[in-house]
């Protein structure tokens, strides 16, 4: 070998060597960061928080666009056994405007509620005993969320949530990158019903080229009382408030003769017709016909009804559920500067379980989600649709007739699903999509129904079958 050519080698070898130290030097880094970020975001103990049983937690603040100052936060939660053998499965609440914190994690189906008495209570039916736990409040002006450019909340839509909610996950898995290979299941309800499968889609699209993009171990999603298409979604509600007593027959027939729910652009005959409907409903719960009301001075829970009467394409926010007074326990609680001091939440943003400016300044630019559907089934996700029956806003009518309106092949058909020997429900199967209900359940399932919604996601992501008997 000439001199030369020794040369050469020694300094490709030099090269390589250094190479390979800069990696393990930056790996270091980020393990470090990673690890720094870890210790810093775990919540210790939340004011108000029960001794036993133990919560793995944490929460804080994950950079969606640094030049816009732009930042989304998170609740997050360990599963409650076996975290390392889990999937990690992603919950989005919708409105828009309303938070994942406020909603799904402080009153629904995280392992810490809120309670009246201004503390917390264990929830034993929490979905982090199937799954590790994640919420975040999106978009920016969602809770404690936030955002350094205001003209930001001027062109909120569908694809803004949707990218941001993107790059909160590449961020967030950056930052926790032991669940970064754990299978990656989204949840959510509501308008999610846009989110969600919105989402998978892009996170779909960019796996297709990990070279530019990290790869997401997505393996499914699943809705509930999920907005879909705006036509069938107010067929729905109108026929289901006919077909539930809350309307009289004069009322659905002239709705029924002026409104052509296909056409986005409502007349002034159909606008007057569904203001009559949205007033009857004023009188209940539409978000659970069978529950009591909100007799208390406070935010009531059909707050918003009235924002129909100008334009019936915005959604009503989602004040709902079995206790319909439990809003004002969730912002006093999250207002407490004990509270966001341990929470690391930013002390001086006044918290809102649903932001009013976030939902009058939205673009509702979409219609309709089912080519999404169409599309994603094609990819072999698994998709579940899941609809409390007793919801009047999303109710299970227009679901179905969503779901008829995709084609799908029949693979089991309808039957009941049982729980505790009871009825819980009912389910039918199609190629590529499965439909469930929850009887007497409302817009929020899991708080509804805790434990027949611990059933239903258990069975999605175990894929063991809701019983079919006693």
């Amino acid at each position: 070998m000439t001199g030369s050519s020794v040369l050469s080698v020694l300094c490709i070898y030099v090269v390589l060597t250094f190479g390979s130290f800069i990696t393990v030097i930056k790996s270091l880094e980020t393990q470090t960061q990673s690890h720094e970020h870890y210790s810093y975001d775990r919540v210790i103990n939340l004011p108000g928080q029960p001794l036993t049983p133990s919560v793995s937690q944490f929460s804080g603040y994950i950079t969606v666009n640094k030049d816009h100052g732009r930042a989304l936060f998170y609740w997050f939660f360990e599963a409650q056994s076996h975290p390392s053998k889990k999937p990690l499965l992603l919950w989005l609440n919708g409105g828009p405007g309303c938070s994942s914190i406020g909603y799904g994690a402080a009153v629904e189906l995280g392992p810490l509620k809120v309670n009246k008495n201004g503390g917390l209570n264990f929830n034993p039916h929490s979905w982090n005993k199937e799954a590790n736990l994640l919420f975040v409040e999106s978009p920016v002006g969602v809770g404690f969320s936030y955002t350094n450019t205001s003209s930001d909340l001027d062109i909120l839509d569908d694809q803004f949530v949707a990218e941001d909610t993107y790059n909160f996950l590449v961020n967030w898995l950056q930052r926790y990158s032991q669940w970064s290979s754990h299978d990656f299941y989204i949840s959510g309800e509501s308008y999610a019903g846009h989110y969600v499968p919105q989402l998978a889609e892009l996170i779909h699209n960019r796996n297709k080229d990990i070279s530019e993009n990290p790869f997401i171990n997505l393996k499914g999603f699943i809705v509930g009382n999920p907005e879909t298409d705006d036509s069938y979604d107010y067929r729905g509600i109108l026929e289901y408030a006919w077909s539930h007593s809350v309307i009289p027959d004069e009322v659905y027939d002239t709705a029924k003769n002026v409104c052509n729910f296909e056409n986005n652009n409502w007349s002034k005959e159909c606008n007057a017709a569904m203001e009559i409907v949205f007033d009857k409903y004023k009188e209940i719960d539409i978000y659970n016909i069978y529950a009591p009301i909100c007799l208390i001075n406070t935010t009531s829970s059909v707050v918003g009804s009235d924002s129909h009467v100008s334009s019936f394409k915005r959604p009503i926010r989602i004040p709902a559920g079995y206790d319909p007074c439990y809003t004002p326990y969730v912002q006093e609680y999250f207002n407490r500067t004990d509270v966001k001091k341990a929470f690391h939440a930013n002390t001086s943003i006044d918290y809102k379980v649903c932001s009013d400016h976030v939902f009058n300044l939205y673009n509702y630019t979409i219609s309709s989600i089912l080519p999404i559907y169409t599309e994603l089934i094609k990819s072999g996700l698994k998709i579940w649709i899941y609809s409390g029956d007793a919801d009047g806003r999303v109710p299970v009518i227009g679901s179905r007739y969503c779901i008829e309106a995709l084609g799908l092949p029949l693979k089991s058909p309808w039957r009941s699903w049982f729980h505790n020997q009871q009825v819980g429900g009912r389910i039918v199967e199609y190629e590529g999509l499965t439909m469930v209900t929850v009887r007497g359940a409302g817009h929020l399932v899991p708080l509804n129904k805790p434990s027949e919604a611990l059933s239903l996601i258990h069975s999605f992501l175990s894929g063991q079958p809701l019983p079919k008997d006693r």
